[in-house]
């Protein structure tokens, strides 16, 4: 059935799901408790729309926060309709979706409502891995409320009156709403890295429709294609020019065009998304340096190092693929580690967790070289040491410990210019060029960047039935 309800939280319920697709659960359920005359206040399904339907015909589970009932308050039995939700979505195997518009906990049930509140994160931390979860903030998300979207995989708020928090702008030391909005919209999206996307709230709603359209109903599901009509031989002219914003280069490399970007604003030298490639969603992952908007301007510069955020980012954008069987691919365009104090303090642990997430991934991963590959940022991103199954390199890419210029700078301290220009010239020949690295192994083909789709789409045909075992033990501990 649809419009269960002329509320507010299910005009979004509507408006997410295909057309009278919505089944609601639970529409009998109020609260239970007495005290304080709640007996005297009507709480119609408790504050939160629950039920089933579906996205493009993929069968997704839905709750909904009402906030014209108690505020949007969870209270006991609204925490435990999210809970009994969550259970019959790990069975079928389906993704939940929560659209959150809530002012916290609700004080007159105290710690039924704290006990409760604990089974959503008991749930939330079971499907983890197992199914797909999204949520999408409309209104305020504060508190433990907060930890809901930490505990999920993708996050979207809705711009203006989205408002995501643990404490409150004005409950920090020295700061106010007015100096700092921690809660906004803007702020979470650029410094937690919790937010993939953000915009008014009928954007906020395509993009959960169009990323469910990407992923699959759960961990064990991997039928999820769609059909491919665009040439798996099509070549990419001008692929080339899009080395520095490597989000343009993606969206050439995939089916139709079609990048599904996410973080793209926190830790922007970084560009995780997904893509198609033959009908098969993959994850990428890519070194960015600068930033095209959609007129073309550039509108930011990097310095081509690899910061901490983007560290974190592209670790946890890959733990998320491979949990649920998503190939990786990256396009490697990195010279070094950012040095800034700044980065330095989360440097080492955020690279560590990038490290670990390639390494430990057993999916298939398939990486391009599109520029300058140096150092250990090099290694940590996707390289052949740690795992990747097969590396492409461009014609022109450069490959080593460091720059050949600085090299021979070192090595050769206190010669002259024309001795220096020599043996950079030689150790660019004989240590960082392309097939230099080829002829070591570490580059399986060397490819000209209009070729790169057909060569990628043909390494994931290759590694389709990939299988990979890991040392036996409970889980890594980075």
């Amino acid at each position: 059935m649809s419009n269960a309800t002329q509320s507010l939280a299910g005009t979004r319920i509507d408006s997410l799901l295909d057309a009278n697709s919505f089944v609601e659960i639970g529409q009998s359920v109020t609260a239970r408790n007495t005290d304080f005359n709640m007996t005297e206040k009507k709480a119609p399904s408790d504050g939160v729309i629950t039920g089933y339907g579906v996205i493009d015909g993929n069968l997704v589970y839905v709750y909904s926060q009402d906030a014209s009932v108690l505020n949007g308050t969870v209270g006991e039995m609204h925490a435990k309709k999210i809970s009994r939700l969550y259970d019959l979505a790990m069975k079928t195997g389906a993704p939940v979706i929560g659209l959150v518009d809530c002012a916290g906990i609700r004080l007159q049930e105290a710690t039924d409502a704290l006990e409760a509140f604990g089974e959503i994160y008991m749930k939330q931390t079971l499907a983890s891995g197992m199914i797909p979860q999204i949520t999408g903030i409309f209104g305020t998300c504060g508190g433990g409320m907060a930890v809901i979207p930490a505990l999920t995989d993708f996050t979207f708020i809705e711009e203006k009156k989205g408002k995501m928090f643990v404490n409150t702008p004005n409950a920090l030391e020295g700061n106010s709403v007015s100096k700092c909005d921690t809660s906004a919209a803007k702020f979470q999206s650029e410094e937690t890295g919790l937010i993939d996307g953000m915009g008014t709230e009928e954007e906020v709603i395509g993009k959960i429709r169009e990323l469910v359209t990407y992923l699959p109903s759960n961990c064990e599901d991997t039928d999820s294609f769609v059909e491919c009509d665009d040439d798996l031989n099509r070549v990419c002219e001008t692929l080339e020019n899009c080395v520095a914003d490597t989000s343009i280069a993606l969206s050439q490399i995939a089916d139709n065009g079609q990048f599904f970007e996410v973080k793209a604003d926190y830790g922007k030298d970084m560009v995780t998304g997904f893509i198609r490639l033959n009908g098969a969603t993959v994850g990428a992952v890519a070194n960015r340096s600068e930033v095209y908007d959609a007129d073309g301007n550039k509108t930011e510069e990097f310095d081509g190092s690899l910061s901490a955020r983007g560290a974190r980012k592209a670790a946890d954008f890959v733990k998320f693929c491979d949990a649920f069987e998503i190939p990786v691919l990256t396009l490697t365009n990195v010279n070094g580690f950012k040095a800034t104090l700044c980065n330095e303090k989360m440097m080492a642990k955020s690279v560590g967790e990038m490290v670990h997430a390639f390494a430990d991934a057993t999916v298939p991963k398939v990486n391009v070289i599109i520029g300058k590959a140096y150092g250990n940022a090099y290694i940590a991103m996707n390289s052949k040491a740690i795992g990747a199954d097969m590396v492409y390199a461009w014609e022109n890419a450069e490959i080593g410990m460091m720059d050949a210029s600085l090299a021979a700078k070192i090595m050769y301290a206190g010669s002259d210019a024309k001795v220096l220009g020599e043996k950079a010239a030689e150790y660019r020949a004989l240590q960082s060029s392309v097939a230099s690295a080829a002829a070591r192994g570490y580059v399986d083909t060397i490819i000209s960047p209009a070729d790169t789709r057909k060569y990628v789409i043909g390494a994931f045909e290759m590694l389709f039935t990939k299988r990979e075992e890991r040392p036996s033990k409970k889980h890594g501990t980075v």
